[in-house]
């Protein structure tokens, strides 16, 4: 065997060991991850919105009150933190949100949430003791939603925009909940 093809086969042989050791240690790449990511677009003239997301599942269980308690912060899906990133100035709530990348965290009440964007970027949701890894001091706007209940259950957790009236809104939907966040974007013509 001449040296050459000795040398590809000692070089894939080790990117074959480096790929096995970083599905075992840092994350399994064959397996289906229990809360998949996922990425929400919405475009509309010079306006670009992108949410990032994981999104666990019901699977019977008792969701908000539960499994999100009541009153404390909640990274707002699974796994990595949620962002929520606008190309353009928005307003919410008429609280000005410049262009940029946020995080975005959810404080579920039973009637109300607190919805927040936060400049701060994680790169998770929890830390070790499973508390949100969100710093107060960074929050850009905490606007608070009224919630409605849906007569049909979301199995899996589900964030969209809603421009269906003609008026944005950024919806997150699980279980029998929704909240609607009004995001107001003036297009210059």
């Amino acid at each position: 065997m001449n040296s050459f093809l000795k040398r590809v086969l000692i070089l894939l042989s080790v990117v074959a060991i480096g790929l096995f050791l970083y599905s075992v240690f840092v994350e399994n790449l064959f397996a289906q991850r229990l809360s998949p990511k996922d990425t929400v677009e919405y475009k509309l003239n010079d306006l670009k919105l992108e949410v990032f997301y994981n999104r666990p599942f019901k699977k019977d269980r008792e969701i908000f009150g539960g499994l999100v308690p009541y009153n404390q912060v909640w990274r707002t899906g699974a796994n990595e933190a949620t962002t929520f990133e606008t190309n353009k100035a928005l307003a919410i709530e008429g609280m000005p949100l410049e262009a940029g990348k946020y995080t975005l965290w959810t404080v579920p009440k039973d009637t109300v949430w607190n919805v927040i964007f936060n400049s701060k970027q994680y790169k998770w949701g929890v830390n070790a003791q499973m508390q949100p890894m969100w710093d107060p001091n960074y929050d850009v706007i905490n606007v608070e939603v009224p919630v409605q209940k849906l007569d049909n259950y979301v199995e899996q957790f589900t964030i969209g925009f809603d421009n269906s009236t003609d008026n944005l809104f950024l919806t997150l939907a699980w279980d029998n909940v929704k909240v609607a966040v009004p995001l107001k974007y003036s297009s210059v013509k």
